[in-house]
């Protein structure tokens, strides 16, 4: 009764998608540009400062926001990546997830906030979200790989449609739960829309947006190692090529840097978290 290609999807979006890298390159190339900018310049930067420095500097980051037992540990776990050898390909990650959330957080907490002003933009929204969300990471890989070539700059394309539903979405409810009385007092006051929102809204729901960073960041660091199957580097590599030789070893040590990196960058994002609350 259903035989394989009564309704050919698969042949229509590969003939969408051809026709868009056909007709709208450039677009695509000047899309591309800014992304490229910033994740060379935070890679030629991270990788070129002293590592007792970035070392220094996450620890103090860290003890800012959470102690000094996480200062510790953050200092530990830098120094033992640089132990193993993979300290470039974890700066590297490091500016690929970087570069990833600026722009998840510069298009996804204006979003949210349109999507808590607007009953109507939110019901738009929130399928496409669920999409975003639902759809295996590994699918996002073709069409990027199409439209965008591959390379580390693919890759955070990839990491950005992949990592941003979390942002929009806590921030749209950090909104959402700010107390209407609130709002109608500095309205009464003569605040403006515009000042309503900065001083009101957003330091009110500042605690559920950073939490909504917080978990921008995981998915990131998660689609990052993904995107090493498309020339991606960073702590993918190691995983990637361990996988394809067999190689145990160097596998188990490219995950045992994506698992320290991804416990110091929760720790501290949870921890503003909780200093906003």
């Amino acid at each position: 009764m259903f035989e394989y290609g009564v309704i050919p999807l698969d042949l229509w979006v590969s003939q969408f998608v051809n026709w868009l890298v056909d007709n709208y390159r450039d677009v695509f190339q000047a899309i591309k540009w800014p992304i490229e900018q910033t994740l060379n310049g935070m890679d030629t930067g991270l990788n070129t400062v002293h590592p007792l420095i970035i070392i220094a500097v996450v620890a103090l980051a860290a003890w800012r926001f959470s102690g000094i037992g996480l200062a510790i540990f953050t200092a530990i776990s830098m120094v033992f990546i640089g132990l193993l050898g993979l300290w470039a390909e974890t700066m590297t990650t490091l500016a690929m997830v970087l570069s990833s959330v600026l722009f998840c957080c510069l298009m996804g907490v204006p979003l949210g906030i349109l999507a808590a002003r607007s009953n109507r933009f939110d019901s738009v929204l929130r399928p496409v979200l669920d999409a975003m969300q639902t759809t295996p990471a590994f699918v996002y890989l073709v069409p990027i790989v199409m439209l965008f070539s591959v390379g580390n700059v693919a890759g955070v394309l990839a990491t950005i449609v992949f990592a941003m539903p979390p942002i929009i979405r806590l921030t749209n409810l950090g909104i959402r739960q700010v107390h209407p009385e609130l709002v109608e007092a500095a309205q009464a006051f003569g605040a403006t829309e515009w000042q309503v929102l900065v001083r009101v809204q957003i330091p009110l729901a500042m605690a559920t947006i950073l939490a909504g960073l917080n978990q921008t960041i995981m998915m990131a660091l998660s689609m990052v190692v993904i995107a090493a199957l498309i020339g991606a580097g960073g702590l993918g590599s190691p995983v990637i090529l361990g996988l394809n030789t067999l190689d145990i070893g160097l596998a188990v040590i490219g995950g045992i840097g994506i698992v320290l990196m991804a416990m110091v960058l929760d720790r501290i994002t949870q921890s503003m978290a909780q200093r906003k609350k």
